[in-house]
C-alpha cells in the first residue's frame, strides 16, 4: 500500500517537472526571438506606439484691408494686401531732372534770403511772408531729394546749369543785402525776392511744358501757384512803403 503511494507521488513530480520544463522552453525561445531580432525590425509581437501630430500655424486666408483712393467725385476702395498689385514706377525725363537739380539749389537761396528778415526787416508783413517761404520750401527741397534718390540720380544728374536758374542772386547782392536794415533792406528783399520768385516760375512752366513725371508736374503746378501769389503780396507791401 505504501509502495503504490511512493509510485504515485513519484509519477506526479514527474509530470509537474516535465510541465515546468515545458513552460521554460517557451519563455526562452521568446526571449531569444527578442533578442537576435534584426535591428531596425520591430519584434512581431511589439506594437508601434501611436505617435503625436503636431498643429502647425497656418497663414491668415485673409489680410489687413487696404484703402485705395478713388478717382475724383469717386468712392474709395477697398482691397486685401495681397490683392493689390504694386504700381510701376511712373516714368520721368531729362526736363524733370534738370528742374529738380535746378530747383533745389534755386529753394537753397530763397531760404538764405529769407532768414534774413527776421534779424534786419522792418515790416511784420515780410516777416511773415518769409516764415511761410521758409515753411514751404524747406520740406520741398526734402521731396525733390527723396525724388532723385529713388531714382538713383543726385544733384549733378541734371548737369552743369547754374547759369540757366534763371532769378539767382550773386553772392555780391547777397552780402549788400545782409548788410542793409530797416526799411532799405525791406526794399532790396523784396526786390530780389519777386525776381528770384519769378525765375523760380519760369523754370516750373518748362518742367510743366516738357516734363513726364507726374509729381514733378504737381509740384511745379504748386511753384507757380504759389511764388505767383507772393509775388503779388511783396509788390502790395513795396506799394505801401
Amino acid at each position: 500500500m505504501l509502495d503504490e503511494r511512493v509510485r504515485a507521488l513519484l509519477g506526479r513530480s514527474r509530470a509537474i517537472v516535465l510541465i515546468e520544463l515545458v513552460v521554460l522552453a517557451v519563455v526562452a525561445a521568446g526571449v531569444a526571438a527578442v533578442v537576435w531580432w534584426p535591428d531596425g525590425q520591430p519584434s512581431p509581437a511589439a506594437k508601434p506606439e501611436p505617435t503625436e501630430t503636431l498643429a502647425l500655424p497656418r497663414p491668415p486666408e485673409v489680410t489687413a484691408p487696404v484703402l485705395l483712393p478713388g478717382a475724383p467725385g469717386e468712392p474709395a476702395k477697398t482691397l486685401a494686401a495681397n490683392e493689390l498689385t504694386p504700381a510701376p514706377r511712373r516714368p520721368h525725363n531729362n526736363a524733370d531732372t534738370r528742374f529738380v537739380t535746378m530747383m533745389i539749389p534755386h529753394h537753397e537761396q530763397a531760404l538764405v534770403m529769407a532768414k534774413l528778415v527776421a534779424d534786419r526787416g522792418q515790416n511784420p508783413q515780410l516777416k511773415i511772408m518769409a516764415d511761410r517761404i521758409v515753411a514751404a520750401q524747406e520740406p520741398e527741397i526734402k521731396t525733390m531729394e527723396t525724388w532723385l534718390a529713388d531714382r538713383g540720380l543726385d544733384r549733378n544728374s541734371g548737369g552743369r546749369h547754374q547759369h540757366e536758374m534763371r532769378g539767382m542772386q550773386s553772392p555780391e547782392a547777397l552780402d549788400r543785402l545782409a548788410a542793409a536794415r530797416g526799411a532799405e533792406f525791406d526794399r532790396m528783399f523784396v526786390s530780389m525776392m519777386i525776381e528770384h520768385h519769378q525765375g523760380a516760375i519760369d523754370m516750373a512752366g518748362e518742367a510743366l511744358a516738357l516734363g513726364v513725371d507726374v509729381i514733378i508736374n504737381e509740384m511745379a503746378g504748386g511753384v507757380i501757384a504759389e511764388q505767383t501769389a507772393e509775388i503779388n503780396r511783396m509788390r502790395e507791401v513795396l506799394g505801401a512803403k
